[in-house]
């Protein structure tokens, strides 16, 4: 059970939920699913599943109030304005309706020991805060992002008035409680330089179900499906959106095509604001060495990682970035995958430390392909990088180790609630 072997109510409230198969859905359920499993009651308020297209999934509506049991998790699905995962109005109407119709559903959730509120939406956030308020129990916040940071380094929007405040609300988010779980170091340091006192802030970083993402043989029936076999596949897996910066693929592409290399091939796995734009580009012009698959259910993500020879993690160069641990390095270093790293900071410092992958500069198409190259000429390296990579997600990044962590945290804070 937990510290106490006492049984917990767990209230959590996030904007993304499975069946959407995003990093911050699969975080929230693989924790969550875990607490159940250790004798814990857990209630998740969400909304109908959309993400990345707006489009609701098959078997949902977007209702009022809907309730299902998953692994015995209690979700609740929550209206909401729906909107693609790409601008910025629509997307935050989307918000304010979560944080609106959550709010309203936390009325009538029988009280928990602790309530959790995960961003990087800010307004998911301040539910968590309103439902604290209702509910007068205990919040953690998680703060994956730094929400309006973001939004002025990732769209057109100039900084300015709504910005301001946008950016007024997140810190006066912060301050409305005591605990804050981020996830990883570079998060930490950068809410401390914002004042934020280094003790209130817990740190539980993103992992991998080491059960799903077992190692396995290469789905041979998937490559040739795909018309991939005999193909070097260098394979980026994940939402293609305007923080990934898949430019670089297309340059990288363009060059391998130009000094006539037609066995290394790009694998683009998932959908995003940026996709359909990217595909268009590569067909116009003419690169047959790209391959985008569009949104895929992520009970076939170990497949696409078993035919892939490397995995491409990739971030525009932005110094916000520095500080992103992404989730998918995790997921391709359990799959014993070698990745080629274009993410300064962090990211870069936690590969070397593995020694999974070989780090690129973001954005450089040259060190891509010297990278790729590299990997193609030599399948012992593959094995030796990928092996280390999954040795090293072993020891750090077991996603049953932080599940346990997190739920000591809850506990000390129900404790310290009284």
């Amino acid at each position: 059970m937990t510290p106490g072997d006492q049984r917990l109510a767990i209230l959590f409230l996030t904007h993304y939920f499975p069946p959407e198969g995003n990093a911050p859905a699969s975080r929230v359920y693989e924790l969550c699913r875990r607490w159940v499993e250790a004798g814990h009651r857990v209630t998740v308020i969400t909304c109908a599943p959309n993400v990345p297209t707006g489009r609701v999934y098959d078997g949902y509506r977007n209702r009022l109030a809907q309730r299902e049991e998953m692994d015995g998790i209690e979700v609740l699905r929550v209206w909401t304005f729906i909107a693609a995962n790409k601008g910025t109005l629509l997307r935050m109407l989307n918000y304010v309706s979560y944080m609106l119709s959550a709010t309203l559903r936390a009325l009538f959730v029988q009280r928990p020991d602790v309530i959790i509120a995960t961003s990087p939406q800010l307004f998911c956030g301040w539910a968590g805060v309103f439902a604290r308020w209702i509910k007068r129990r205990p919040l953690i916040l998680e703060v994956r992002d730094l929400w309006a940071e973001s939004i002025v380094t990732l769209t057109s929007v100039e900084p300015g008035r709504l910005l301001r405040r946008l950016e007024w609300l997140e810190f006066k988010m912060y301050g409305s409680t005591p605990y804050l779980v981020t996830v990883g170091e570079g998060y930490r340091r950068m809410l401390i330089d914002r004042g934020i006192p280094r003790e209130r802030i817990s740190i539980i970083t993103n992992g991998v179900d080491r059960q799903f993402f077992a190692p396995r043989e290469r789905d041979l029936e998937l490559e040739d499906r795909l018309g991939l076999s005999g193909k070097f596949i260098c394979s980026y897996i994940g939402t293609v959106g305007m923080a990934s910066g898949l430019d670089v693929v297309l340059r990288a592409a363009a060059k391998l095509g130009e000094r006539g290399d037609r066995r290394i091939v790009f694998l683009v796995i998932g959908d995003g604001a940026e996709r359909e734009s990217l595909e268009v580009r590569a067909r116009r012009s003419g690169l047959d060495n790209v391959l985008f698959t569009g949104w895929q259910p992520k009970r076939l993500m170990p497949a696409y990682h078993s035919i892939s020879h490397c995995t491409l993690v990739h971030l525009r160069k932005m110094p916000l970035f520095e500080t992103v641990l992404p989730s998918k390095m995790f997921e391709a270093h359990q799959m014993k995958r070698p990745i080629v790293l274009g993410v300064a900071g962090e990211a870069a410092k936690v590969m070397r430390e593995s020694g999974g992958g070989i780090c690129i500069e973001p954005g450089n198409e040259d060190q891509l392909i010297e990278a790729v190259d590299r990997l193609a000429a030599d399948g012992a390296l593959c094995e030796r990088l990928g092996q280390a990579g999954h040795d090293y997600v072993a020891r750090h990044y077991d996603r049953d180790r932080l599940a346990e962590d997190y739920l000591k945290l809850i506990d000390r804070v129900r404790h310290d609630a009284g």
